[in-house]
């Protein structure tokens, strides 16, 4: 029994173990397959949401794409707007001008109309005044007899011929002025309009370019020994200062100037700097700069087309370059004249070979040494009367400054182009004493006339303004005193250009009422 009871025991312990371990791997089991489970639900779940990032995102670009189609519709169509807008505002523009147009037109068309309805009225008045004169003097006729009304009648002719005659005078002499001043003027620009040389603002020193600062040191010399000799083998002045790798070469005559130049920039280039060089450099270079005045001389004959020009005439013209008036190189300045000259007298109708001839030689004057007394122009005509020149250009050479009377038209052209190409805007420069002192001479011309309370000139000294007393001077005699103050202007002062003279004659009287 007890050994019974032993085994039923034990097979109870088994039959609970069995369980226990049945329930403890179904337990187990369960907690791993959940975890599986788990794990599988959070992969779908992360699979999901990555599918629905990527559905989100395409949903965001495609929503952004078809926003982007949306705004560039909507931008094209507010531009397509923009532009039918402006053409409207275009238009309306364009309707409301022609509309101003056409009121603009309609009165004007007004003012025709009432002034002609004016000069209607007035003809109708004069009408019924004639027709009432002519009564009256047919009234009064009727009882002259015919030799009286003979006589009547020849005075009423010639009283109307007299003021048609008149009339007739001073319109034939008017027109004849306009037309003669429209044709100048046309002359004129024609032959401007033709010419297109430039002349070239030279000044009075010339900066010649050094490799490095130790040349200055080179040019100076021991105890400025060899500046000295460059100075004195030159006539110039040589200005070393701060300026940088430059020196500067100063002198009023520009041939000097130009040897000096020469001279200078093949010893900066040859390096041997030394009174021997600098005497041998010098020479070279102004053999060269007179051998070059052949050179521009001919480039200028070459440049008019002209022929049978005497050798030294040439040489003198090269030497032409190298002088200035007023800042303007003499050279161009007598080659644009004797292209004025050659274009004003094509227009005339004349040869234009002695003006040619006559415009380019008048300067030559301003290159002859002391031996040729006198002024330049009449230097420059005794020169060419030397060299059997034509006597038409001769005589308009001396004349062109007024010094010998004008024997042919050839002269007044010189006269008139020489002053046309030293007074073009750019063409010359004076300097501030130059304008100063014309100025002031100007002034003091104008206030010595009596009756004068004050003189100002303006525009560069172009214009005078005479302020006169009205109490000392009519009106006839202010329209005088202009006369007489070109006339000094003219006799008394040496100018370039035209001088305008206003004179001006004002009365003011004033009360103060209480």
């Amino acid at each position: 029994m007890l050994l019974m009871m032993g085994d039923i025991g034990s097979t109870l312990v088994a039959i609970f173990s069995g369980v226990l371990l049945t329930v403890l791997f179904g337990w187990a089991f369960f907690r791993i397959r959940k975890r599986d489970l788990r794990d599988k639900a959070d992969y779908i779940l992360n699979l999901a949401r990555k599918e629905a990032e990527i559905q989100a995102r395409d949903l965001r670009a495609q929503a952004d794409q078809d926003i982007a189609g949306v705004r560039a519709s909507f931008l094209k169509e507010q531009q397509a707007a923009n532009e039918q807008r402006q053409h409207s505002e275009t238009e309306l523009a364009e309707s409301r001008a022609r509309l101003e147009t056409r009121a603009d037109e309609l009165g004007r068309r007004e003012s025709y109309f009432n002034s002609r309805r004016a000069e209607i009225e007035a003809l109708r008045d004069q009408v019924e005044r004639q027709s009432q004169f002519y009564r009256e003097r047919l009234r009064a006729t009727a009882t002259l007899n015919e030799e009286q009304l003979r006589t009547a009648l020849r005075e009423e002719v010639r009283l109307e011929s007299a003021a048609e005659l008149r009339e007739l005078r001073n319109q034939l002499r008017n027109r004849a002025e306009t037309e003669l001043q429209e044709e100048g003027r046309r002359i004129l620009i024609d032959s401007l309009q033709r010419l297109t040389s430039t002349v070239p603002a030279e000044i009075g020193a010339t900066l010649v370019r050094l490799p490095n600062e130790e040349m200055k040191g080179r040019i100076i010399g021991r105890e400025g020994r060899n500046i000295k000799s460059f100075e004195s083998a030159t006539g110039v002045t040589l200005m070393i200062d701060e300026t940088p790798d430059a020196v500067l070469v100063s002198s009023f005559d520009p041939i000097r100037r130009e040897v000096a130049r020469l001279a200078l920039e093949r010893l900066v280039a040859d390096g041997r700097i030394h009174p021997a060089s600098i005497e041998e450099t010098v020479r070279v270079a102004d053999d060269e700069v007179r051998n070059n005045f052949a050179v521009l001389g001919e480039k200028a004959v070459a440049k008019l087309h002209l022929t049978s020009v005497h050798p030294e005439l040439v040489s003198l013209l090269g030497k032409l370059h190298f002088r200035l008036s007023n800042n303007q190189n003499t050279l161009d300045h007598s080659v644009e004249v004797a292209s004025i000259c050659s274009f004003i007298a094509a227009e005339l109708g004349l040869d234009p070979e002695p003006a040619r001839r006559a415009g380019l030689f008048h300067d030559l004057g301003k290159v002859l040494n002391g031996d040729h007394p006198g002024s330049h122009a009449l230097a420059a005509a005794d020169l060419l009367r030397s060299y059997g020149e034509d006597p038409r250009v001769i005589n308009a050479v001396a004349a062109h400054h007024h010094e010998v009377p004008e024997e042919s038209v050839y002269a007044s052209l010189l006269v008139i182009a020489d002053g046309v190409s030293a007074a073009r805007p750019g063409a010359r420069s004076e300097s501030i004493e130059g304008y100063l002192s014309r100025v002031k001479s100007l002034e003091e011309l104008a206030r010595g006339f009596p009756g004068v309370v004050e003189a100002y000139a303006v525009q560069a000294g172009r214009e005078v303004r005479v302020i006169v007393a009205p109490e000392r001077l009519t009106d006839d005699q202010a329209r005088q005193l202009a006369i007489d103050i070109r006339r000094r202007i003219e006799d008394g002062l040496n100018f370039q250009g035209t001088v305008k003279i206003t004179v001006i004659r004002e009365s003011r009287f004033n009360e103060t009422a209480k």
